[in-house]
């Protein structure tokens, strides 16, 4: 094939002998990419998706592809007439678009619509969250009415303007394409009497109590989510989901960040200074703890596994015990002289590496 002719095999992407079946999934493919809905103001694209068609109106059709293979130079397309139309008359894409760009699906699904999601609190106490939980939740949603279909409507009829197909034709320059029935809104068909239940809403309110699982390792603000239960969907479509929001309760020895639990833990000057083993409260019950000779205030210490489950990597975080050196407030005579003699054991300030001003 020389330069004088369009090279329709070049511009489907497709070898000389692929078959028709392959032509056509070619075709389907770029049609698709090029098509002027998807390419808004694209000059280019336009001019790429009559090219497109003009190079599958010649090999899709196995007469003029054998004409085109054959005729070489002097090979000439004589337009969309081989198709059983008129030649110059627009060429009608229904059919041959109906599956590629979803026509076929108007008549039952384009009226349908998903229901919203619904959001709860749902308040969870730091042992809850850590070992996962069961609670009943009282709901209040719309379901669909379950006389209608949640269509809202007890009968219908097909659309006088589509005559029930969901979809009408325009002309776009010399192609006719299919559209959405704007008179039913692709549905295909139109209500002839409304739902006495629901009114024609096609959902009726609703008061439930789920059981709910709530999973070990939830963190404030985290969501648990419920499919379908959510309000109903519109025109029977399907229904929304339940977004249960966490909301941790503070809790009076514990504070929590991601997978880490932290606790502030008083020990005596005794047990700081000669080192000693103390029982630390977790979120599982009591450890052991060692506390080493010298410890100061405010030092911490990692217990490890001792944390919550990461929802990512499922590992067990740690937790860290932050140590407060508690003085007693009476102290005796006698007490006073040992402080003192424990004081005589300091070679210098503990407040000299503050430096002076």
């Amino acid at each position: 094939m020389t330069t004088g002719v369009k090279e329709y095999y070049k511009i489907l992407d497709v070898d000389k002998k692929a078959s028709q079946d392959d032509i056509k999934k070619a075709y389907r493919k770029l049609a698709r990419k090029y098509h002027p809905d998807m390419n808004p103001d694209s000059k280019s694209a336009e001019g790429k998706f009559k090219e497109i068609n003009e190079a599958y109106a010649v090999l899709g059709d196995p007469q003029k592809r054998q004409e085109y293979d054959t005729a070489g130079d002097s090979f000439k397309f004589e337009g969309f007439g081989g198709y059983g139309q008129a030649q110059g008359q627009p060429f009608d894409f229904t059919d041959m678009f109906g599956d590629i760009f979803g026509m076929r699906g108007f008549r039952e699904s384009s009226m349908q619509r998903r229901g919203s999601d619904i959001e709860y609190p749902i308040e969870l106490t730091l042992e809850e969250a850590y070992n996962g939980v069961t609670k009943s939740v009282s709901l209040s949603r719309n379901i669909a009415c379950k006389a209608c279909g949640g269509t809202g409507a007890e009968s219908f009829e097909a659309c006088a303007r589509c005559k029930g197909t969901g979809h009408t034709d325009a002309s776009k320059g010399f192609f006719k394409m299919a559209q959405p029935c704007a008179e039913c809104g692709g549905a295909g068909r139109s209500a002839t009497a409304l739902c006495r239940k629901c009114g024609g809403h096609g959902s009726i309110p609703s008061s439930e109590s789920l059981k709910v699982k709530i999973p070990a390792g939830v963190d404030n603000d985290s969501i648990v989510k419920l499919r379908g239960k959510g309000d109903a969907g519109i025109g029977g479509g399907p229904e929304g989901d339940l977004l249960l929001r966490v909301l941790l309760r503070p809790h009076p020895l514990f504070k929590r960040k991601g997978s880490d639990i932290f606790i502030q833990l008083p020990i005596t000057f005794g047990e700081a200074a000669l080192g000693a083993k103390v029982e630390v409260p977790t979120i599982d019950g009591e450890a052991i703890m060692k506390i080493p000779a010298g410890t100061q205030s405010g030092q911490r210490f990692k217990l490890s596994g001792k944390g919550f489950i990461s929802a990512k990597t499922k590992a067990r975080g740690n937790q860290y015990v932050d140590i407060i050196i508690a003085v007693p407030k009476n102290i005796s005579e006698k007490a006073k002289e040992a402080i003192e003699t424990i004081e005589a054991s300091y070679k210098e300030s503990p407040r000299k590496r503050l430096g002076s001003r």
